[in-house]
């Protein structure tokens, strides 16, 4: 029961960054590289403001949203829009998106590793305290519930409005064909601020709550998270909602287990030669579709 408490919070945390990188990936077709280093500075720049004030959790985590949102709509208009207009061809875009996503992904992280001299930091400074309940044999931490909490719930929130709502089939008929969708009237620009904003909310979410888990994170916390965000999504399926709730906590269970039952040196090891093995029984995913198709 304690390892089925830890992988569940642990994959909350999974869900909430992978998420909002997936929510760009298969509809705008913006696979972006910088995900985790807003996932960071979220963090970093809340840290730096608890320096000067102490601040209750809510606003901390408020914070990080905020923050997050308008580094990646700046990345958006700034970078990821400048490229699509001198592209030539959507798929050199694509590879112009990923490759100045990573070459993005370097000042906030270089910004940070200076501040803090590459050491971990954190929101120690908050008015909030991670406390221990214990229930028969499981220890479980109010941070752990909070995560579990949010992140299941604002999944739900998301798929339900990607299948039901105007703007979610909007943003499932760009994925699938953006000129014809355009030419229906549909403004992609809008949509694709919208969807940047909150994907770049959810990172910064998961990083304040992934602090607070933690105690402490490093500059180069999102980079390792970013990989196994995409792991997620290609082991889920590029695109389905299911999918990456199913690549999130599947990850996140198998590194519990391993790290229980091992020294722990393992756990990269076997988590990623797993999914290895599932993309060569279905290269699409569990839940993606055979036809190349992002919605």
């Amino acid at each position: 029961m304690q390892e089925l408490v830890s992988a569940i919070s642990l994959g909350s945390i999974y869900l909430l960054f992978a998420l909002g990188l997936s929510l760009t990936w298969g509809t705008i077709d913006v696979l972006n590289f910088a995900h985790g280093a807003i996932f960071m500075f979220a963090t970093f720049t809340a840290y730096l403001v608890l320096q000067s004030v102490e601040l209750p959790g809510w606003v901390v985590v408020l914070l990080g949203i905020v923050v997050g949102a308008v580094m990646s709509l700046l990345i958006q208009v700034l970078a990821f829009e400048q490229i699509l207009k001198r592209a030539r061809t959507k798929r050199s875009a694509e590879m112009q998106i990923l490759i100045g996503g990573i070459g993005i992904a370097t000042i906030p992280l270089a910004i940070a590793a200076e501040h803090t001299k590459s050491n971990p930091f954190g929101l120690s400074n908050s008015s909030f305290h991670v406390n221990v309940y214990t229930i028969g044999d499981v220890r479980i931490t109010n941070i752990a519930i909070i995560t579990i909490v949010i992140g299941i719930a604002l999944w739900a929130a998301t798929a339900v409005w990607f299948r039901r709502s105007k703007q979610g089939l909007a943003l499932r008929s760009i994925g699938v064909d953006a000129e014809t969708s355009s030419l229906m009237g549909i403004n992609r620009r809008q949509l694709a601020l919208v969807t940047m904003a909150v994907s770049g909310g959810m990172a910064g979410l998961a990083g304040v709550l992934f602090t607070y888990s933690l105690g402490a994170i490093t500059p180069q916390s999102g980079d390792i998270l970013l990989i196994k965000a995409f792991a997620i999504i290609i082991l889920g399926g590029v695109g389905s909602m299911v999918g990456v709730a199913f690549g999130a906590f599947a990850l996140a269970a198998v590194e519990t287990w391993v790290l229980a039952n091992t020294s722990g040196s393992w756990t990269d090891a076997v988590a990623f030669g797993l999914i290895f093995l599932v993309l060569l029984v279905r290269p699409s995913g569990v839940f993606g579709r055979k036809e190349v198709r992002r919605a």
